[in-house]
């Protein structure tokens, strides 16, 4: 009895992955909110860790809703809301709240809120806050 129990637990050791990989963010500018989208998809089916150690913007700030992101204290990240692919040209109203939505999803409750009542409607700069609020507003540090 007390082998196979010594065997089964090395075999549950076994299974449990030692190490996840992991993505370190020091200057992402954002991008398309559907190729962002497919790559938080793949990050929570692999359990990658994220870690952003520098600037996140636009579609970046997303990741801080991962299982398995953290922020450091020192990081820069820029908000703003969605956008049509042509730069200037504004989505239509229906759009622009069902994005706006979508992007507000990935992010802590208390950064949700802040972003849907403030930065969404910033959508030619980025309304920016440090890390270290993104913690206190309920990020996970690292």
């Amino acid at each position: 009895m007390i082998k196979a129990l010594a065997f089964l637990t090395a075999a549950v050791i076994a299974a449990i992955p030692t190490h996840a990989d992991t993505v370190v963010i020091r200057n992402d500018p954002g991008g398309s909110l559907t190729t962002r989208l497919q790559s938080i998809q793949q990050y929570t089916a692999d359990g990658t860790r994220i870690e952003i150690r520098g600037r996140c913007d636009s579609s970046c700030t997303m990741l801080l809703g991962l299982p398995r992101a953290c922020v450091k204290p020192s990081s820069r990240l820029g908000f703003h809301g969605p956008q049509s692919q042509y730069y200037g040209i504004s989505l239509p109203p229906d759009e622009f709240e069902y994005w706006s939505r979508v992007m507000a999803d990935h992010y802590p409750p208390q950064i949700r809120a802040w972003f849907l009542r403030e930065a969404r409607h910033d959508v030619m700069g980025l309304a920016t806050m440090t890390g270290s609020t993104a913690i206190q507003m309920g990020a996970r540090g690292c």
